[in-house]
């Protein structure tokens, strides 16, 4: 090959330009520009594509114009017989590589300069096309540690909507002793799994989990269960199924026997892929943890965002001075332990981060409490501004960022109390502090006076004692009028 290959090059350096714009059309290669360009393009088309085709075609070409010495010895023709326009080329290979370093050489002509820029131009032949992959998206509670099944599309066998398709596969010894060696999340679920995810085929981008239709999991000889549907109760709305990832782990042989594992699907017209990885599965408290560790920010570098949050906007009429943070979590309205929002976020409103990880662990969503946008675990955060906060200002549910990037507290206003603007009589005793009750009825004045109502008293005793207290005041100051008041009996207040 290595011969025929120096051959065909030295029957090309000998082409004419006619010669070489005929070989360039034969494989659809641009035939315009000067000799050199052709020569240095038609030497590529040697060194990368030379099929049979195409080196029949060169030999042809050679032969046409060289016929009576190619008839008598199958060699190219010696260098004094070429045209004089003829080139000298000298090859040489680099193991390592599968590209041929070539060195053309002519005077007056920068040849190496033009062979790099043709290769790196055009003329470079296309790289081997190589279909794309599936990919699963990464789920925060799951950490994958080995690939057992590559994502494989689900293939219809016939034109029946109820499809199988088997998979036999088996463990290995490590990986048994993960999965052994594991601890239980709960009794006979271990943390390390065998886990079965089904996506659609897309491969634009990483794709969440998706069931088809009729889906049923069988391993070895028994079925799996499958997440079921949630109900509801909205009139016209189709019920939603959680789809996750489906352990198999407990079904399985734990040892070096084989796994045959039958998944029964809808052929409905979509494309669907399944996967077996094996992983760890985490819980909501090692992800809080794993935040704690990694995901703090650092307070001054929230209070910069608090600066730029109130910076003056030169289009605005309206100044911002400050900006209000709740204290109370928005998932469960008490106050906030760990403060954490989404790095994408733009409000500077927090949720806590432990009923926020929660919540993810039963139903993964994982939208913002606040905006309703995602609010992946990747770019979560904890504020160490608000943090910090939290620790000294126990007393306030709310606090304002002021345009500085500093902070005051937002106490609310206790309720007034309705103390009333004169003297308070003493209910039910007529010789404390010398008082006497309050007569009902109309005084020397003519004025109609109101009643006196002991709280201490149920409703039916107090309206008894009304009547029985009504006496007339023989002060010259005239009648008092009688008040209602909620203060215990016996005691008296000034204005």
């Amino acid at each position: 090959m290595a011969a025929e290959l120096v051959e065909a090059k030295n029957m090309v350096m000998s082409f004419r330009v006619s010669d070489l714009q005929m070989l360039l059309g034969f494989v659809g290669r641009s035939k315009s520009g000067l000799k050199h360009e052709l020569v240095t393009r038609a030497l590529q088309l040697v060194q990368f594509d030379c099929s049979p085709e195409v080196f029949k075609k060169i030999k042809e070409l050679y032969e046409t114009r060289y016929a009576k010495k190619s008839s008598e010895a199958g060699q190219p023709q010696p260098q004094q017989h070429r045209s004089p326009e003829a080139l000298s080329i000298h090859s040489s290979y680099d193991r390592g590589s599968t590209v041929a370093r070539t060195s053309i050489s002519t005077p007056n002509i920068d040849y190496p300069a033009l062979y790099g820029k043709y290769l790196n131009g055009l003329g470079r032949l296309p790289p081997k096309v190589v279909k794309p992959e599936v990919r699963l998206v990464k789920l925060p509670f799951y950490t994958t540690l080995d690939e057992l099944l590559k994502p494989t599309e689900l293939v219809p066998q016939n034109n029946e909507k109820l499809q199988e398709s088997p998979c036999i596969f088996a463990l290995t010894p490590r990986q048994v002793e993960l999965i052994r060696n594991s601890r239980e999340l709960q009794p006979g679920v271990k943390s390390v799994q065998v886990v079965l995810r089904i996506c659609y085929t897309d491969t634009s981008s990483p794709q969440e989990d998706q069931y088809p239709p009729n889906i049923a999991v069988k391993v070895n000889h028994s079925y799996c269960s499958v997440p079921g549907y949630y109900p509801s109760n909205k009139p016209g709305v189709e019920p939603k199924r959680p789809c996750r990832p489906i352990n198999l782990t407990h079904l399985m042989y734990l040892s070096a026997a084989t796994n045959r594992i039958t998944v029964t699907w809808g052929n409905y017209g979509k494309s669907y892929s399944v996967g077996l990885y094996l992983v760890r599965q985490m819980t909501s408290a090692e992800l809080l943890q794993r935040l704690k560790t990694i995901g703090i920010k650092h307070p001054e570098l929230c209070k910069a965002l608090v600066k730029e949050k109130l910076r003056l906007d030169p289009d605005s009429e309206i100044a911002t001075t400050g900006v209000r943070v709740s204290l109370i979590c928005p998932l469960v309205k008490m106050r906030l332990s760990v403060p954490c929002r989404a790095e994408t976020c733009a409000h500077l409103q927090c949720f806590d981060a432990v009923f926020y990880l929660q919540m993810n662990e039963k139903k993964p969503t994982w939208m913002c409490p606040v905006c309703d946008k995602p609010a992946p675990y990747d770019q979560l955060i904890i504020d160490g501004l608000l943090s910090k906060i939290l620790t000294e200002c126990e007393d306030a549910d709310e606090i304002e960022y002021l345009v500085d990037g500093s902070w005051c507290p937002i106490r609310a206003e206790k309720e007034r109390s309705c103390s009333p603007q004169c003297p308070i009589l003493v209910l039910g005793s007529s010789d404390v502090n010398g008082l006497l009750p309050t007569p009902n009825g109309n005084g020397e004045n003519g004025k109609a006076t109101a009643d006196v109502v002991d709280l201490t008293l149920d409703s039916s005793s107090s309206e008894e004692e009304e009547e029985e207290d009504e006496e007339e005041d023989d002060d010259d100051d005239g009648p008092q009028p009688k008040r209602r008041c909620s203060y215990e009996k016996g005691l008296v207040s000034a204005c």
